[in-house]
């Protein structure tokens, strides 16, 4: 079986546009209005073209992303939940910077860290979205589209691709940002088009 999934990263939250951990913060007026915009230009794919029903990590902002383009009933899957930062949960980055540099120094080099001394480490994060996209490969045929946060795109990334874990923080994915991967037989491909 082929599967195309559809990564769609989340629209701008108070939480990304203020380089802050997620802690549930809605999408913001330029997040809905950008969101509304992909929509009319028909990426990703509408609901009514996708035979299988879009998932979506359980944030509040994948679930309004999800809706906002056309998925309200996207089904919300805890496989594709962003990092847990543990501890610094609603915190700016530049905040935990100054207060414990050392914390951020070893999450950002070590992906046995744990965030917050108490989140869920890198290692575990790519472990965790890769079991769940080898599932869905085993499981699902044609297009998926999958609302997700920015660190989820990361993650499948590197596990398709078979990067080394540090090649996670090499990759920069913007708000809204759409990429797809095709699974076939234990193998991924990213597409670009």
């Amino acid at each position: 079986m082929t599967i195309r999934v559809i990564l769609v990263s989340a629209a701008e939250s108070e939480a990304s546009r203020s380089a802050a951990f997620d802690d549930g913060t809605p999408l913001t007026d330029r997040g809905r209005t950008a969101a509304a915009e992909l929509r009319a230009s028909g990426v990703p794919m509408r609901a009514e073209n996708v035979r299988v029903r879009a998932r979506r990590a359980p944030s509040a902002r994948c679930h309004e992303t999800a809706a906002l383009l056309g998925h309200p009933g996207a089904v919300p899957e805890p496989a594709l939940a962003g990092q847990d930062p543990g501890s610094w949960r609603g915190r700016p980055l530049d905040a935990v910077s100054a207060a414990e540099p050392a914390a951020l120094a070893a999450w950002l080099s070590d992906p046995a860290a744990r965030p917050g001394g108490d989140g869920e480490p890198l290692a575990a994060l790519v472990r965790r979205v890769g079991t769940h996209l080898d599932h869905l490969a085993e499981t699902v045929t044609g297009p998926l589209p999958l609302f997700v946060e920015p660190d989820t795109v990361r993650a499948a990334l590197v596990h398709a691709l078979g990067l080394p874990l540090p090649a996670y923080w090499r990759v920069d994915v913007r708000p809204l940002a759409v990429t797809t991967l095709s699974g076939h037989g234990g193998r991924w491909n990213l597409v670009l088009s």
